[in-house]
């Protein structure tokens, strides 16, 4: 009798397993946008942290002023192994449901679309070094 109370106990108690954290600073497949992806209260976000100039203004054309500063993922949490949340699609101004899942250690897919499975897009993003933090000095 004790032991299936221990043993239902011990199984409540396990961690759901979660779909990985990409954590990072991801560029897009033509490297016209990079975002740090971070934590957001239990959620995951991605913010832009550089983009270049036709990024910019393709932004600006779609209603969206300043893309640098702006997140395109919000509130991403797991779900069956990926990740679940709002995609903001800058040269539309407009946020869609989407998901994200890793393919190996650097390769982040983000899948967004329109009305349930209709109108779907992928990206695939690419993990990139964080230049914006500082390195270590090396004493000599």
């Amino acid at each position: 009798m004790l032991m299936p109370l221990i043993a239902s106990t011990l199984l409540a108690a396990a961690p759901a397993q979660s779909a990985p954290d990409w954590s990072g600073v991801w560029r897009n497949g033509s490297n016209s946008v990079h975002i740090r992806a971070s934590r957001c209260g239990e959620a995951m976000c991605g913010t832009v942290i550089w983009a270049s100039e036709k990024a910019k203004a393709d932004a600006a054309a779609g209603g969206t002023d300043r893309l640098v500063g702006t997140r395109i993922f919000d509130g991403f949490t797991p779900e069956e192994g990926e990740w679940v949340g709002e995609v903001y699609v800058p040269d539309l101004a407009k946020s869609f449901s989407g998901s994200i899942w890793m393919e190996g250690r650097n390769t982040l897919v983000g899948r967004g679309c329109l009305f349930g499975n209709f109108g779907c897009r992928e990206q695939r993003w690419t993990r990139v070094a964080d230049t914006a933090r500082p390195k270590p000095k090396r004493r000599r």
